[in-house]
């Protein structure tokens, strides 16, 4: 087992207007767990260490061979949304692999689009022996339960703990998962792994786009890298990038300066898509530009996810670099380039009913679908996928050919099944699960019923196996098409309506219950993308969100449009911060 080392003393300093570091010295070096520090010295020297690890040498390359945990435990928590996350919902997982642990897990992932699978190609490739422990993902919801927090994540750490001496760890996690009992779930699983392995070992760690990145994941982990689209098409290659670093770390027994800031003000998931708009700007221009400079070792960028009500939720941005001078100077570029843009980080959506009358017009004389985005009842952010707002507006306006999916609504389900193909039969479709929100109830004909799943073939999740349990067709009177399934998952991927007899470069009108994940399958093929503005609980506009934990300061909406969190404002539109060293 891994010893345990006494934490040494952080040398930081205090938080000043403009500047923020998670200040453990311009280098680290790593290798094996040193001796607590005497009191006043420098962190880089408490990780000093002896040049020979006493580790056998890979006789391909001379160099130490590489013992590497790997795990991952993905969950992205809307603590608006009305359903939570208990241990089953990440034991089936749906439309990713279960729950799968050891051997299993590297044969389940190998070769997806995840993190995970990048990872495991470039440390295999590096010669690494992986000691893998488990990964699991969980459809976004409302809080991770304290049960399924726990087992979950005392499952890694004592895996890591019972694997003996390691010279490093990967840790695949989302950045915005909140448990009943904890805010900062990333955060708090990283304090507890680096407890374990002590402060010698590094961490590196894969994060979503969408991470709500926090003083305390920052200060944990040697090294963060996160998604740089949205859609999040590269998922595999982010996990590389964050396992060529570990290794690089490993080898050279350095860890680069790290700096840190937070953005004041939540920037609505539609406008944070990576194909156009400021998102675009940043990612695919000012970040490539600062990258170039002499000794920055990594970049990130995380737009946040502002369904997650708790301090640190938000945008910030994280720098890596061979100086703490060279780090300081890259976040603070990047989070200036970032605040400048907040004006333009405003989301275009049109109320229900208008988006349907827009759409229909298109398709009047489009060779093309047109896609409307029934965005705030995406399962991807923690809808339920059951609501029934956009369904009503396409009944109001007879739109015939068109169709709504995938409705997350196992009852309506069942009555299709029990009624069979070619049945016409009343079915009471979805709202259920929202506050306010009824059932459709409608007299239809069954046109398809499955018990069986699919295999995504989309840009995002191609490849990867999708069960969202028994699904059906329905077709209500009006003419409009409903796709029903069992379990919830965002429609990112034509596959749903594929896999129920449609051809959907041949619709007129396709609805999904999805923000904007869907670009990547289905704007090849539409005429139009239209955003509408339904109930539910993936709200566009945070105003409407009883927000009660944030931090002081934050805007709620960027300017121009929003109101502000009670607190004084940063006047540049972000503000520095200091990861805190907790023992």
């Amino acid at each position: 087992m891994a010893a345990r080392a006494s934490r040494p003393q952080r040398d930081c300093q205090k938080s000043t207007p403009g500047v923020s570091t998670a200040r453990r010295g311009a280098v680290e070096r790593v290798g094996a767990l040193p001796a607590p520090p005497a009191r006043g010295a420098t962190l880089q020297a408490a990780r000093a260490v002896p040049a020979d690890r006493g580790r056998c040498q890979d006789g391909r390359t001379g160099r130490p061979s590489m013992r590497i945990a790997i795990a991952g435990f993905q969950h992205e928590t809307n603590t608006f949304a009305p359903v939570e996350a208990d241990y089953e919902a990440f034991r089936l997982a749906k439309a990713f692999p279960p729950l799968v642990r050891g051997e299993q897990m590297l044969a389940a992932l190998r070769g997806k689009k995840l993190p995970c699978a990048g990872a495991i190609d470039v440390l295999e490739a590096a010669g690494a022996e992986l000691v893998p422990i488990l990964w699991c993902f969980a459809t976004p919801s409302a809080h991770v339960t304290e049960d399924a927090y726990e087992r979950i994540a005392g499952e890694i750490v004592g895996g890591i703990a019972a694997a003996g001496a390691l010279d490093g760890v990967l840790l695949e996690l989302h950045g915005a998962m909140v448990a009943r009992h904890v805010d900062d779930g990333e955060g708090e699983l990283l304090a507890r792994v680096r407890r374990v392995v002590g402060p010698a070992v590094p961490v590196s760690v894969p994060l979503d786009l969408h991470a709500n990145l926090t003083p305390e994941m920052v200060d944990k982990a040697d090294y963060v890298d996160l998604y740089r689209y949205y859609p999040h098409v590269d998922m595999a290659e982010t996990g590389a990038r964050a396992a060529r670093m570990l290794v690089e770390m490993i080898r050279t027994r350095r860890r680069p300066a790290k700096a840190f800031r937070q953005i004041d003000f939540l920037i609505p998931v539609n406008a944070g898509c990576t194909d156009f708009g400021p998102a675009r700007e940043i990612y695919r221009e000012i970040m490539p530009a600062i990258e170039r400079e002499r000794g920055l070792r990594g970049l990130s960028f995380a737009v946040g996810f502002p369904q997650a009500d708790f301090r640190d939720a938000g945008p910030g941005v994280v720098a890596y670099a061979d100086t703490q001078a060279g780090a300081d100077a890259a976040a603070d570029r990047l989070a200036a380039e970032v605040a400048g843009r907040e004006a333009r980080f405003l989301p275009e959506f049109h109320p229900a009913a208008e988006a349907v009358e827009r759409a229909l017009a298109i398709a009047a004389t489009a060779s093309k679908p047109v896609v409307i985005a029934d965005t705030q009842d995406n399962p991807g952010g923690g809808g339920p996928g059951d609501t029934t707002g956009l369904l009503r507006a396409l009944l109001a306006a007879k739109a015939r050919g068109a169709v709504i999916g995938a409705l997350i609504d196992p009852a309506a389900v069942d009555a299709a099944h029990a009624a069979g193909e070619g049945a016409l039969a009343p079915i009471a479709i979805g709202g259920k699960r929202l506050p306010g929100d009824r059932p459709v109830e409608a007299r239809c004909r069954v046109l398809r019923t499955r018990s069986d799943g699919w295999t995504a073939v989309g840009p995002m999740h191609g490849g990867l196996p999708v069960d969202l349990g028994r699904t059906a067709l329905i077709e209500t009177e009006e003419g409009v098409l409903v796709a029903l399934a069992s379990r919830p998952a965002q429609t990112l991927d034509r596959g749903i309506f594929r896999h129920l007899g449609l051809v959907p470069e041949r619709l007129p009108i396709i609805a999904v219950k999805s923000s904007v994940h869907f670009r990547a399958d289905f704007a090849p093929m539409a005429a139009a993308i239209i955003v509408a503005k339904a109930p539910g609980p993936v709200a566009i506009d945070h105003r409407e969100l009883p927000y009660r934990k944030l931090r002081a300061g934050v805007r709620l909406m960027p300017r121009g449009f929003g109101e502000t969190q009670a607190g004084d404002h940063s006047p540049g539109g972000w503000r520095s911060t200091q990861p805190v060293a907790r023992s």
